[in-house]
C-alpha cells in the first residue's frame, strides 16, 4: 500500500524560506511521476511543481517560477519542495501526489491523473 506523508510546513514571514518533504512508503519514489499541489482557502487545488518518473524533467507553475524547486532523493525515498522568497499568496495546504501510469519522460498536470495523495501540510506566510 502506497502512502505519502508530508512534513516541513509552518509559519514564516514574507521573504523567508521553507522546505517541504514527502516521504513515500510502500513503493519507490522512482516508480512515480511526483508533484506538489496546493490549496488555499476558498480556492481550487492547483499544481505547483512536478517531476517526471525518470527524474530528468521538472517544471513549476508560473506563480512560483524562480522561487520553488522540486527535487527527489531515491535513497531516502522522498521528494522535496524548496520554497524561497515566500509571499503571503503562497499560504495554502501543500499536498504531494504520485502518478504511476504516466510516461517516464514527463508528469501530468491534472489532479485526476494522480492516484496517491498525502494529507497535506499547512504553509502560512505572514506579511
Amino acid at each position: 500500500q502506497v502512502e505519502l506523508v508530508e512534513s516541513g510546513g509552518g509559519l514564516v514571514q514574507a521573504g523567508g524560506s521553507l522546505r517541504l518533504s514527502c516521504q513515500v512508503s510502500g513503493s519507490t519514489v522512482s516508480s512515480f511521476a511526483m508533484a506538489w499541489f496546493r490549496q488555499a482557502p476558498g480556492k481550487e487545488r492547483e499544481i505547483v511543481s512536478f517531476m517526471s518518473r525518470n527524474g530528468r524533467s521538472s517544471a513549476n507553475a508560473d506563480s512560483v517560477k524562480g522561487r520553488f524547486t522540486i527535487s527527489r532523493d531515491n535513497v531516502e525515498n522522498t521528494v522535496s519542495l524548496q520554497m524561497n522568497i515566500l509571499k503571503p499568496e503562497d499560504t495554502a495546504v501543500y499536498h504531494c501526489a504520485a502518478a504511476s501510469s504516466f510516461n517516464i519522460y514527463s508528469a501530468p498536470r491534472q489532479l485526476n491523473e494522480y492516484e496517491y495523495w498525502g494529507q497535506g501540510t499547512q504553509v502560512t506566510v505572514s506579511s
